[in-house]
């Protein structure tokens, strides 16, 4: 008994002992600022490296301090990657304040909204300008793909869903819709969403094993660990991976699997004593330049993106062998080829449907 008030009163004292601690916690809120003046600017060692110091001065635009002038000093911590900042550069600033009402600022990076909706426009008015009415209605379905992924595929995944079921649910929606918006109503959109379909399958199944296979747990990146801990949910990271390789794959598939279709149906008119076995052969003639061509294209895309991991290969003081069982190298390697079979796959595929619909 003696045991069991004493435990009780220890669990109340640091019950009420972490109360301070709470307290103690600061408030904090993303202001906007614009650099008006740099007071000071000098190079320093930090831990023995030399770095750029700069004592700023920032008038807030957006925020409780709105219009308030404040002085925040950048350099003055070790960091690896020290910015530059000019005179009118617009930044975001990290605010806090405790109870003892001491203040902290830090600028946390600059605000890009502008060029970003610049270099948007350009590529909207591009597209439109070059594609006409084709041009417009593949940026409804753009619009149509993001929606589904953002108020669809996402916010199942952070309800619990299955990552795979929300992607391939969603995708019997986005692949229909669309084709059909960017392609119009016939039979060769007809047929390319079939083989995009059943490619999709392929490339899931083929991921699905492969993932199980080498091992792969989806917590190679920082954003993963980060959902997990803010999350009340468990996210099946596993999943996302796989879920991840699907989209991935549907984005290339659209580009092969009409091309296949206009080919066969393109075949098939000019020439309409062609065999089916004719049309085949002389389709996949055409496909196998699409095959060598894609293939190159999503291997440097993987590339481009995976192009730090990569880095690992140079100057690495471990083996090949060794390197390349690093799960984020072999994550990359898994998604790069399971999305390059499922473009192979999409070829013969798309191109057998054609080939029986166009006869």
């Amino acid at each position: 008994m003696k045991k069991i008030f004493l435990t009780l009163f220890l669990l109340l004292v640091l019950f009420f002992c972490s109360f301070p601690v709470f307290a103690q916690v600061p408030k904090e809120e993303t202001l906007e600022g614009k650099i008006v003046s740099i007071k000071e600017e000098k190079e320093i060692k930090v831990m023995g490296k030399k770095q750029l110091y700069q004592k700023l001065e920032l008038q807030i635009t957006k925020g409780s301090l709105k219009n308030k002038i404040v002085t925040i000093e950048s350099g003055n911590i070790p960091l690896a990657n020290i910015q530059k900042y000019y005179r009118n550069d617009k930044v975001t600033i990290n605010y806090s304040k405790d109870n003892n009402g001491k203040e902290a600022f830090y600028i946390k990076d600059y605000i890009r909204r502008t060029p970003l909706l610049v270099l948007f426009i350009i590529f909207i008015v591009l597209t439109i300008f070059i594609a006409k009415i084709r041009g417009l209605m593949s940026l409804l379905g753009m619009i149509f793909s993001f929606l589904m992924i953002f108020f669809s595929i996402l916010p199942n995944i952070l309800n619990g869903a299955n990552p795979i079921l929300a992607v391939i649910l969603a995708s019997l929606f986005i692949v229909p819709v669309t084709f059909y918006l960017s392609h119009g109503f016939n039979k060769k959109t007809t047929v390319a969403i079939f083989g995009t379909c059943i490619s999709l399958v392929a490339t899931g199944l083929l991921a699905t094993v492969f993932i199980e296979l080498t091992k792969l747990t989806g917590f190679t990146s920082e954003e993963a660990g980060f959902l997990q801990v803010f999350n009340q949910r468990s996210i099946n990271m596993k999943g996302i991976l796989l879920a991840g390789i699907i989209i991935g794959a549907l984005g290339v598939l659209d580009d092969i699997t009409i091309s296949q279709a206009a080919v066969v149906f393109q075949l098939k008119e000019t020439n309409r004593r062609l065999t089916q076995k004719e049309l085949y052969n002389q389709a996949m003639n055409v496909g196998q330049d699409h095959i060598s061509s894609m293939v190159n294209t999503l291997v440097l895309v993987y590339a481009g993106a995976a192009l730090p991991l990569f880095l690992l290969f140079v100057h690495n003081p471990h083996s090949f062998s060794e390197v390349i069982n690093y799960e984020m190298i072999a994550e990359e390697i898994v998604r790069t080829l399971v999305g390059s079979i499922g473009l192979i796959l999409a070829v013969p595929i798309t191109t057998y449907f054609a080939v029986k619909i166009s006869s």
